[in-house]
């Protein structure tokens, strides 16, 4: 990553831990929770996408970076909170899908910054037990 970009990339994550624990504690956000890959304790970060079916999708903006994505490589059981109830699933990284192209099918605003502020994007979905 460039300097410019990764003085991006560490000027959005400063952001986002600032109104992350703030957005994860409004009842309409949509939450994916993670267990972190040193702690084993959970970890919850406000996300945008949408459930498909038995599948909720959704772009991170850093791919590879993003902790939650780390977390979900090391342990794949996730919990994603949608229109204010917790669902267990299985999180998949999908590199072989179009990001771009995803975030054409997912809620509009939350497309808009991830499009805006992100690199390296990475199409997640979530098989969801029902």
């Amino acid at each position: 990553m460039s300097q410019q970009g990764d003085r991006k990339y560490r000027t959005i994550t400063a952001f986002q831990r600032r109104i992350n624990p703030v957005l994860r504690r409004l009842p309409f956000q949509t939450v994916l929770e993670t267990v972190g890959r040193v702690s084993g304790q959970p970890r919850r970060t406000p996300v945008g996408g949408r459930r498909v079916g038995d599948s909720f999708w959704l772009v991170s903006e850093y791919g590879d970076r993003s902790q939650y994505v780390r977390n979900i490589r090391a342990n794949p059981s996730v919990r994603v909170r949608i229109n204010g109830r917790w669902h267990t699933g299985t999180a998949h990284p999908l590199p072989e899908d179009d990001p771009k192209a995803r975030l054409r099918k997912l809620p509009r605003m939350n497309s808009m910054v991830v499009r805006a502020f992100g690199k390296d994007l990475l199409t997640i979905r979530v098989d969801l037990n029902t």
